[in-house]
């Protein structure tokens, strides 16, 4: 009798801890919502109480098993924090869903040292330190763990000239090589590393650009002449949180419509 699994068995979350960061709205409680769809126990966390409430009652209201902690991922002391709580009301975490970010649009020559640094602890020292903190509290001990980072198509190359974000582009950059080279050290843990780099998605942070541009001509520059919606990172942080990716590691996965793969485009 064959002992493989069945593929619902290979993405099934039942019994595992996730930790989502940033996961109170956009990108983020999509993720979430897909992993609890999948059976997890979830933990949001970003820095709006307001924002979490209604965040866990929407998935609480689609039968998943949801909980948050107010904190504000940049700052160290709070990170730790938030996984210290997590591990003891919930046991244990499985996956950590690395997704808190912020972005800020200025010329080169005009960004400001304060807002690049406010950009680069999220959306990179943010990935170390919560990283760390869960390696060394739950993954590492128990010798597995799945860890998604979200990057950007951003930090795959430049922008085009009316993109004018040097700070983001250079933390998604950061956070792509960061995968690279966690899941290269923690592979001996049993542990993955991954990221996702979405395209462009409806959200708070591409408001501004999208206004300015406008989505259907954002949309036109893809090959599927589209930007992504409310499903589309689903599946992809599922293959990755799940049993169904556990031989693959040290990837970046574009979720864009097909942008990235266009040179030049």
């Amino acid at each position: 009798m064959s002992t493989t699994r069945r593929v619902q068995d290979l993405f099934d979350l039942s019994g595992q801890i996730a930790l989502v960061t940033g996961g109170s709205r956009g990108l983020g409680l999509q993720m979430a919502e897909a992993l609890g769809e999948a059976g997890a126990k979830v933990m949001l966390t970003s820095r709006k109480a307001a924002d979490l409430e209604e965040a866990v009652a929407q998935l609480q209201d689609r039968g998943i098993d949801a909980r948050w902690i107010a904190a504000d991922a940049s700052k160290e002391s709070a990170a730790q924090d938030v996984v210290v709580q997590t591990m003891e009301r919930l046991g244990q975490i499985d996956i950590l869903i690395n997704n808190a970010g912020a972005t800020w649009g200025a010329p080169a020559e005009e960004h400001t040292l304060e807002a690049w640094d406010k950009v680069m602890n999220l959306n990179a020292r943010s990935l170390f330190v919560f990283a760390q903190a869960v390696g060394r509290l739950s993954m590492i001990p128990r010798r597995k763990g799945r860890i998604v980072n979200i990057a950007s198509i951003a930090g795959l190359g430049g922008n085009p000239s009316v993109m004018k974000t040097i700070a983001y582009n250079t933390s998604k950059g950061a956070a792509v090589n960061f995968t690279r080279a966690l899941a290269g050290e923690w592979g001996a843990y049993g542990i993955t590393v991954n990221a996702i780099a979405p395209g462009f998605f409806p959200s708070k942070m591409t408001r501004g650009t999208m206004d300015a541009v406008g989505a259907d001509v954002i949309a036109s520059h893809s090959p599927l002449n589209r930007i992504g919606d409310d499903e589309d990172l689903k599946g992809a942080v599922l293959l990755f949180a799940s049993e169904a990716g556990k031989h693959i590691t040290g990837q970046i996965l574009a979720v864009d419509g097909g942008v990235s793969a266009m040179v030049g485009g």
